[in-house]
């Protein structure tokens, strides 16, 4: 089956269980940001050479992965989602960034000053802080899915903001 299959050529797109939103819904928005923020990821992790921070960009996009399915599930199919054991944020991810944040700030990474992206000279670090901008987009996507209705659990809603304190962390941290 080829990857081009036209269906998207009427506004639309596919959902988990076979539904179909428009491309232009709140959900679709956050997921796209979701998907750039891991694609950013993907480009600060292909030229950082600190296998630390590869690590945690690692386990960041994993749960990215999980996420995504989660936010491509419509509420009334969310019951099948979690019962077919697909994975989903939880408080246990979230605490894992907020863990990961603190471990860099004991090694005494500090706000000193306004983050100015590539000053460093490091493409990592310049990586990172792009993807720390994309996560506060994606978080403001989910924000209004959030408000438009849709429910998006509050550990969500939170991972978002806590991700993106943990990002700027690592940009301040990347030696590569």
């Amino acid at each position: 089956m080829s990857i081009i299959t036209g269906r998207g050529d009427s506004g639309e797109t596919d959902l988990m269980f076979g539904r179909r939103i428009a491309k232009t819904a709140p959900r679709i928005e956050a997921l796209g940001a979701v998907d750039e923020l891991n694609a950013a990821l993907g480009l600060a992790r292909a030229v950082d050479e600190n296998a630390e921070t590869v690590a945690v960009i690692d386990g960041i996009q994993s749960r990215l992965v999980g996420l995504m399915g989660q936010l491509a599930t419509l509420p009334e199919d969310e019951a099948l989602y979690l019962a077919k054991k697909y994975a989903v944020i939880t408080a246990e991810d979230l605490a894992w960034v907020v863990a990961v944040a603190h471990e860099y700030e004991a090694k005494g990474v500090k706000f000193t000053d306004w983050a100015r992206p590539g000053a460093a000279g490091s493409l990592a670090r310049a990586g990172l802080d792009y993807a720390r901008a994309v996560a506060r987009r994606a978080e403001r996507s989910v924000w209004v899915l959030h408000e438009s209705g849709e429910v998006v659990p509050e550990v969500v809603r939170l991972f978002f903001n806590r991700l993106s304190d943990l990002l700027w962390i690592l940009a301040r941290s990347s030696v590569a």
